[in-house]
């Protein structure tokens, strides 16, 4: 991975960039003392469990379900969805559900449940995440209709806090696979806990993840590089960051790291809003915005240097590609939109999971040179409690 080829610097102000960088040795400090910084040292002496029962998984059921929503389950769906080949039916097919509560989803996917064998993997770490509760209650009826008390046993798999919480208590009392997601690690920073590795365990070599995510966390200095950059522009009006890709199965990463910095610098009217796009896709429809409106802008690109053989007019296409991505950074600098880019040779396990640490690290690095805490997000609280309000029913069952 090739990290910060820079676009931007020329559009810095130096005296806030100084001002910035001293904070270095602080904002070190700060997340070594943090209290949620539990994956930073990841334990994942849990492996040998979750291998077992996903062979087990594999010994009867041709899907799994994945119920969630948010950080300790984005992520996964993100390098699910990068690799598994885009038209070719994938030999284990994992559906992520819960994150709708669209009765129009729902009754087709319960109603294409009904006639397959498949296992349900439920994660929250409270136990008590609406939409997962929902979802997983109505999917747990099907399930209760295919197969004896014994045998369900074998189709749950919980991931929730260690020590209490609903679904804990659930997979205590019925003796359900469980697994846990640490209390020291918050949900978008959840990469390599069961959360993720489990469902991603079916479908990619998870090893080479945790190789390339334990790189990544060795990329301080130009994480805070990075960070500095971002936080500058804040302060010179570029309030929002464009996650750009010209990979279309990019999509769900992308959306991964809205939610990484949406909730961890949100807050005390702080914070860059990440949006995303997928080009050239949208270069098409919201191009002309990024080059001529309003500047509130900078840019981070995605390049990806190797893409699969694929000759047009006797060019490569991934080479016709790049080009198009070169010259779209040329013309947005020109119209005022900083960028920067991060090279991959090519996307694997690895170098995915190498890119996905170092942004845990920009995140929280940002959250500190904004002076607010990286680690929770009590903003999301509002929104829960009025819905509380207005479906008290469901709380109260």
């Amino acid at each position: 991975m090739k990290l910060l080829t820079t676009y931007m610097d020329s559009f810095l102000n130096s005296e806030i960039v100084e001002k910035l960088k001293i904070r270095k040795e602080e904002v070190f400090e700060k997340l070594t003392q943090a209290d949620m910084n539990g994956w930073l040292e990841p334990d994942i002496s849990f492996l040998p469990e979750l291998f077992k029962v996903r062979d087990d998984v594999l010994s009867h059921s041709q899907c799994l379900v994945v119920i969630g929503i948010g950080g300790s389950y984005l992520g996964s769906q993100a390098f699910y969805s990068i690799f598994t080949p885009h038209f070719t039916a994938s030999k284990f097919p994992i559906i992520y559900a819960g994150t709708t509560l669209s009765s129009n989803y729902m009754s087709e996917l319960l109603e294409y449940l009904k006639d397959v064998d498949f296992s349900v993997n439920v994660i929250s770490k409270s136990g008590s995440t609406m939409e997962v509760s929902l979802i997983y209650s109505a999917i747990k009826k099907v399930l209760e209709s295919k197969y004896d008390k014994e045998e369900l046993k074998r189709h749950i798999i919980i991931t929730t806090d260690a020590s209490c919480g609903p679904l804990r208590e659930e997979a205590l009392r019925e003796g359900y696979y469980s697994f846990s997601i640490p209390s020291n690690i918050g949900g978008r920073y959840s990469l390599l806990t069961p959360a993720h590795l489990f469902p991603l365990s079916f479908c990619l070599d998870i090893q080479q993840m945790i190789d390339g995510y334990l790189l990544g966390l060795q990329l301080k200095e130009e994480a805070f590089s990075y960070a500095v950059r971002r936080v500058s522009m804040f302060y010179q009006g570029k309030v929002v960051e464009n996650f750009v890709s010209y990979e279309s199965n990019w999509s769900y990463y992308l959306e991964w790291l809205k939610q990484l910095f949406g909730e961890t610098e949100g807050k005390d009217g702080k914070g860059i809003l990440p949006i995303s796009m997928i080009h050239t896709r949208d270069l098409h429809s919201l191009g002309q915005f990024v080059q001529e409106g309003n500047k509130i802008m900078f840019e981070t690109f995605f390049k990806v240097n190797q893409g699969k053989p694929c000759l047009i007019h006797g060019r490569e296409l991934q080479q016709i590609n790049l080009t198009v991505e070169d010259a779209v950074i040329s013309a947005h600098v020109s119209g005022r939109v900083p960028a920067l880019v991060i090279e991959l040779d090519q996307v694997t396990p690895k170098s995915l999971g190498e890119l996905s640490s170092f942004y845990f690290l920009v995140a929280s690095y940002s959250g500190y040179l904004f002076d607010i805490n990286p680690f929770n997000q009590p903003g999301v609280e509002v929104y829960k409690a009025e819905v509380k309000k207005r479906l008290g029913w469901f709380y109260e069952k």
